[in-house]
């Protein structure tokens, strides 16, 4: 299976949940904006129901989704690495995406580096895309690894070969502040 099948594309907008690389390592993925394609992959993944997800966009646009409203420090942030390998975490108070946030009001997102990743997505949606393991396991580096942990509880995998990249950087953007939670490939001080 590959980004552009149209298979896919259904699956995903029909609130399946499954496997395809990223632009750092293969993510579990599904339908953001589903409650129930996401509380599929939190059973599927066993995440702890605390912990909020990276949520993957194809634009800048799509924040307006989630009721995300840009300061203009945080524009210009995500105008500069955007798209690449940053994760940004913004606030959201919206209780409708309580769902996704978990109760922590904030949201984590990026806009994958990958275009064609970045085309599944526009025609899908956000996607939320926690890294294809088990809670506390390592992070599955190619699509045999992934199936060992998933198995036929997914709707799809999709084989990308062996990715072995350094996960996202993840920074919280708040009142004109840049804290870096985890440094990831991209470097940022």
């Amino acid at each position: 299976m590959k980004f552009e099948d149209k298979n896919l594309i259904k699956i995903i907008k029909s609130g399946g949940a499954g496997v395809l690389p990223t632009d750092t390592l293969y993510g579990l993925v599904g339908l953001a904006l589903s409650k129930k394609a996401v509380e599929k992959i939190y059973k599927i993944r066993k995440r702890n129901p605390k912990k909020p997800c990276i949520i993957l966009i194809s634009e800048i646009n799509d924040l307006k989704l989630f009721g995300i409203k840009l300061q203009k420090a945080q524009k210009e942030f995500l105008e500069k690495y955007w798209p690449g390998e940053v994760s940004v975490v913004l606030e959201c108070n919206n209780k409708k995406f309580e769902y996704l946030h978990r109760g922590t009001k904030t949201l984590a997102l990026r806009m994958p580096k990958k275009e064609s990743l970045r085309k599944l997505i526009s025609k899908t949606g956000p996607i939320l895309a926690p890294s294809a393991n088990s809670e506390d396991s390592k992070p599955a580096f190619i699509i045999s690894e992934a199936k060992e942990y998933f198995g036929e509880d997914v709707d799809f995998y999709v084989n990308a070969g062996r990715l072995e990249k350094k996960p996202s950087t993840l920074v919280r953007l708040k009142d004109g502040e840049v804290e870096v939670l985890r440094q990831g490939k991209i470097k940022i001080s």
